[in-house]
């Protein structure tokens, strides 16, 4: 069993920038594979990184470049660095952890982008 606890969400001017943190507790955090995950109002939960036990990164098309993913083993937290942020990046962002067939979720962060 793992939880989740997910920070550092709020308002941000277009273009500025913001850190979210995910907290894990209950198990052996480095074994795990962590991702953010986003749901906008009306929209589906769409994935938006990943950083695999190994360090290996991955992003979606739409924050490549501008978000940064990272984690820190000995914290049991994962990170969400986001630059640039644009009016669409507006969204609740869950944190989840994964590991064979097991899968945990946070209770979410929300980020509104708006001037």
């Amino acid at each position: 069993q793992v939880q989740l606890v997910e920070s550092g969400g709020g308002l941000v001017q277009p273009g500025g920038s913001l850190r979210l943190s995910c907290a894990a507790s209950g198990s052996i955090f480095s074994r795990y594979a962590m991702g953010w995950h986003r749901q906008a109002a009306g929209k589906q939960r769409e994935w938006v990184a990943t950083i695999t036990s190994y360090g290996t990164s991955n992003y979606a098309d739409s924050v490549k470049g501008r978000f940064t993913v990272s984690r820190d083993n000995a914290k049991n937290t994962v990170y969400l660095q986001m630059n640039s942020l644009k009016p669409e990046d507006t969204a609740v962002y869950y944190c989840r952890a994964t590991y064979t067939t097991l899968a945990y979720w946070g209770q979410g962060t929300q980020v509104t982008v708006s001037s």
